[in-house]
């Protein structure tokens, strides 16, 4: 089959996790668009928010020369990123709520400043907005992603993988997000990778390293699971194996108009916070 980057089918790690939690779920976040603007949905809460945020803040500093990098505070890049996700934007129903999550990624910008590690090293931007390579020219799929940040490695002339995390959850050895990169940064630089870390922003000042894995298992792995996703597409049987589950519900309430739509990103994708989420919130934030 000829290359067409426009008939194939894109994967990501994003997309995969949501197929393997729950087909209808991939459905309604990658495939689904609304009637009537044709934008694709999306369900904003405050720790997507928290992660966007941090993450849109640190990302602009990989483009800047090292010394460049720390003569504006992290803390004042963050107040013009945060408009972006402000009150019912980031899915605040209250502003205690807000300066909760607020706080807690000026605090994690200030670890940076203090401890910044990769981030006052040498780093390399892969020269595309969204990388990608072909998974398989002949299956006509793509495998995409952005990587937090490329750490370069003088001595050996090598990048090392770091990948920011803003959830207080720890990863799961069993996530396929390293792997996954390790490919997309394998296949769209040509610097051999010499390491991989995460770095869980709201409780340490150093990297947690982990074991590289293996190209050739990882590539094998992923994409038998892009195969099952194409199928799936193929045949339309993108539904949820439970009959609804954690995972779809929330993007089947939105079809059931029992969200509210606070606005389009700039992907224009439409943004819609859950009243049930929101009625969290409030129960969180009772003073007793």
């Amino acid at each position: 089959m000829a290359q067409d980057k426009y008939t194939a089918v894109w994967v990501s790690h994003t997309s995969i996790g949501d197929f393997i939690s729950c087909p209808r779920a991939y459905y309604l976040k990658h495939i689904y668009r609304t009637p009537k603007t044709g934008h694709k949905i999306k369900l904003m809460s405050p720790p997507l928010a928290l992660g966007q945020a941090v993450h849109e803040v640190i990302e602009s500093l990989s483009v800047l020369p090292v010394d460049q990098r720390f003569k504006v505070s992290l803390i004042e890049r963050l107040h013009k990123v945060w408009e972006k996700v402000k009150g019912k934007k980031g899915g605040f129903i209250s502003d205690e709520s807000e300066i909760s999550y607020r706080s807690r990624a000026e605090a994690m910008l200030r670890r940076v400043m203090e401890n910044p590690g990769p981030v006052g090293k040498q780093a390399i931007k892969i020269k595309m907005d969204l990388p990608f390579f072909w998974l398989s020219p002949e299956d006509n799929i793509i495998l995409c992603g952005k990587i937090d940040w490329l750490e370069y490695l003088s001595e050996t002339d090598s990048v090392r993988i770091v990948d920011f995390k803003t959830s207080r959850n720890e990863e799961s050895p069993e996530s396929l997000q390293l792997p996954i990169y390790h490919l997309l940064v394998h296949n769209c630089q040509k610097r051999p990778v010499d390491g991989m870390s995460y770095w869980y922003l709201e409780r340490s000042d150093t990297l947690t390293e982990r074991p590289l894995p293996n190209l050739e298992k990882a590539h094998a792995h992923i994409l038998e699971i892009a195969k099952k996703i194409k199928v799936a597409r193929k045949l339309n049987v993108l539904k949820c194996p439970h009959g609804g589950c954690r995972a779809c519900r929330p993007f089947e309430a939105i079809l059931q108009g029992e969200a509210e739509l606070v606005g389009v990103d700039e992907y224009k994708s439409d943004i819609y916070v859950l009243d049930k989420s929101l009625e969290g919130q409030k129960k969180d934030s009772v003073v007793l």
